[in-house]
């Protein structure tokens, strides 16, 4: 499956539809079974406040992973996504109830690169608090 967006149809300042992504105690469970991180303070509100944080909070990994999806939904095709990375710079606090947390992610093209490449930044907010900083990635366009 290739890329469905056209490096010709792309202008650095375009938007990608942004998205939200609820993400709630169960889906910390399931991300702990699939990536063998069980650690605490991604399960137990008793430890994860006794160690300073606000509430249990999402995987970093797993946030990072919610993220992308609006890379990928964007451009059709997962394997586009050449680079991404990102800094964690808030946690991510999941409450125990029936709404959990929103993940809120926009993204825009900033920079046309050689061999239809293109960067993009994203902005990750949970609450109107950033949580991920310096979210930047390189799409492979067709």
């Amino acid at each position: 499956m290739g890329s469905q967006v056209r490096a010709s149809e792309v202008s650095v300042g375009e938007e990608l539809g942004a998205q939200s992504f609820p993400i709630q105690r169960v889906d910390l469970v399931r991300y702990a079974g699939a990536s063998g991180d069980f650690n605490v303070i991604h399960w137990n509100e008793r430890v994860a406040t006794s160690v300073g944080l606000p509430n249990v909070i999402a995987h970093g990994m797993l946030t990072m992973a919610m993220a992308a999806r609006v890379i990928t939904d964007w451009v059709g095709d997962p394997g586009a996504l050449v680079e991404y990375g990102v800094r964690f710079t808030k946690p991510v606090p999941v409450p125990d109830d029936e709404d959990g947390a929103t993940l809120r992610v926009a993204g825009k093209v900033t920079e046309l690169l050689d061999g239809n490449r293109v960067k993009v930044e994203l902005t990750v907010t949970c609450d109107d608090t950033k949580v991920l900083g310096m979210a930047r990635a390189v799409v492979q366009l067709s």
